[in-house]
């Protein structure tokens, strides 16, 4: 019985999706990802400042 640990963990890493690989390509976000910058739902860390927009307009693109 102690194979199915195991088993269950070689499936977990099988089927593991890739992060982000469901979101569509924005432009914007791409942009601002070339940019080195992040994206963000609501507003910037203190000390970061809003560059942009992300995915359509719906986040913000926040830079140093």
């Amino acid at each position: 019985m102690k194979f199915l640990y195991l088993l269950f963990a070689v499936f977990l890493l099988i089927f593991q999706a890739t992060s982000g690989s469901a979101d569509p390509i924005f432009p914007d976000t791409a942009e601002c990802k070339s940019q080195g910058n992040f994206c963000r739902a609501g507003m910037c860390p203190p000390t970061f400042t809003t560059s942009g927009s992300c995915h359509g307009g719906m986040l913000k693109c926040c830079s140093k």
